[in-house]
């Protein structure tokens, strides 16, 4: 057996003594000693607390838990935040839908709160008001300007309706800084665009399943009420809705999301990947019909023919008019399936008693727009109008347009800002597609400029730029357009001065 000297630390008690007491005083120890009582503390209270207050206790926990870092990190690191915001305009109506009782519309303004808090941080270290100078951006400021300005519109009925309404209206319109402002790299427009088709595609394969599976019980039991039933079973067919809060949402979701795939064929991308973007492409216009809104059926056609008069080539040609070909072919079919019906309804409007009856409703209310420079103040028609002013006579008004309820609700003027926004966007990005040279970052802005111009048609025969997550898709595509141009030119400035940057 071997023996151990007495030198040895197992056997020199006192060697053992002076390291107990070292140890003691370093305040390193101490402080291990400290946060390893405090978790223990923190652990016994919490279990207490859940013992006696069952799972609201373990809600609350969770939430500072969870909830504490993530205010945090939105703030901090703005990526994180965006990405954050992005998921939760996703899922926001699916976890409501799923019964969960909580203010989740106050959680996005908190998330759009923090952001905007986060951007003037960044001012503070960063200080860069450069694309303050930008036609867009003048003109947001003006249109959210005269928001503000509608709280005093004399005519409006309600001063709560103009505060619950300015949210979606105006608010949401600064994250458009935001996206320009803290989106400073390919590889984080990257992120964000993966981001975007994964959820889109979670998407999608949710319809697929209510499609050809049908739906959840906790669904099917929301869709026991007359009114739902009279809006979403036509012809004997539901309309799908996916994760979002109706099927419009769900349909311009599709739409600017096969775009994008679209759009993304034009780039110099490998092939793999370029079959992956077309089968996705075709996978997410399946599930656009499954939704049975007309109003996006006529938004692929339209945007296509954007696409091919800016990609000009006769590989393009060729593709546009065989895409033309096939559309018309489904539109004359004779079919007995009610999907397609639905499909070739849209584009016979004439013919569609619902399109008549908004027609004749715009008709009716184009005297008042004529006659109310400023409209009649915001919120004063839907659910906000009905909550606030019952009584009224915009109350009840149906404006099925996002074009006309701003000419209702802001005047003939507000109408003439909105309309200089989009043009203002859509010239923009058709400038900077020219003067783009790298092809990952043209393709990019191909795509923001279809997607503005295809949500911008959408936003007539539906309100297109109000509900998630398409109103933070719009604001992120406006903003693409800017983004792509500065990285673009800063890549080109960094190569003629001969530095080779990750980008």
């Amino acid at each position: 057996m071997k023996i151990l000297p007495s030198t040895h630390p197992y056997l020199n008690f006192e060697k053992k003594e002076q390291v107990w007491n070292s140890n003691y005083k370093n305040p390193t120890y101490k402080t291990g000693n400290i946060l390893i009582a405090v978790l223990l503390l923190l652990g016994a209270a919490s279990a207490f607390l859940i013992a006696k207050a069952g799972l609201v206790a373990a809600a609350m926990i969770a939430i500072v838990i969870v909830g504490i870092p993530m205010l945090y990190a939105v703030v901090a690191y703005p990526e994180v935040g965006i990405l954050v915001l992005m998921i939760a305009a996703y899922l926001l109506m699916w976890v409501i839908r799923l019964g969960v009782n909580f203010p989740l519309g106050t959680l996005m303004d908190a998330l759009e709160v923090l952001l905007l808090l986060g951007f003037f941080i960044k001012q503070k270290t960063n200080p860069d008001w450069s694309f303050m100078r930008s036609p867009v951006s003048k003109i947001i400021l003006i249109w959210i300007f005269f928001n503000l300005l509608e709280a005093l519109n004399p005519v409006a009925v309600s001063v709560e309706a103009w505060l619950y309404t300015i949210r979606s209206v105006a608010i949401l319109t600064l994250l458009y800084f935001i996206f320009v402002y803290q989106i400073r790299s390919v590889k984080f427009i990257r992120l964000i665009l993966k981001v975007w088709i994964g959820l889109s595609l979670f998407a999608a394969a949710y319809g697929y399943k209510q499609e050809h599976f049908g739906f959840f019980p906790f669904e099917q039991a929301q869709l026991n009420d007359p009114l739902v039933i009279s809006l979403l079973f036509i012809n004997g067919v539901w309309r799908k809705f996916s994760i979002f809060s109706d099927p419009v949402a769900f349909a311009y979701n599709m739409v600017i999301s096969s775009l994008f795939c679209i759009c993304m064929l034009t780039g110099a991308f490998k092939t793999w990947k370029k079959v992956t973007l077309l089968i996705l492409a075709l996978f997410f216009l399946l599930n656009m019909l499954y939704s049975g809104t007309r109003g996006a059926f006529v938004l692929v056609p339209a945007a296509l023919v954007l696409i091919a008069v800016l990609n000009y080539s006769k590989k393009v040609l060729i593709i546009s008019i065989a895409a033309g070909i096939l559309i018309g072919i489904m539109i004359i079919i004779p079919t007995s399936n009610p999907t397609i019906f639905r499909f070739q309804s849209a584009f016979k409007p004439a013919k569609d008693a619902s399109y008549n009856v908004r027609k004749n409703n715009q008709k009716r209310i184009q005297p008042y727009i004529l006659t109310h420079p400023i409209g009649g103040g915001l919120g004063a028609t839907g659910v906000w109008g009905q909550r606030f002013a019952p009584n009224s006579y915009l109350a009840h008004f149906p404006p099925d347009s996002g074009y006309v309820r701003v000419a209702v609700e802001m005047g003939w003027i507000g109408l003439f800002l909105i309309c200089t926004l989009m043009f203002t966007i859509l010239k923009l990005g058709v400038k900077n597609y020219y003067l783009i040279k790298d092809p990952e970052l043209k393709s990019y802005c191909l795509a923001a400029t279809t997607i503005v111009f295809a949500l911008n048609i959408g936003n007539f025969p539906q309100e297109a730029i109000v509900q998630f997550p398409s109103n933070i898709l719009f604001f992120f595509a406006a903003a693409l357009i800017s983004i792509t141009l500065r990285l673009d030119q800063s890549l080109t400035q960094n190569s003629a001065n001969g530095t080779i940057i990750n980008h």
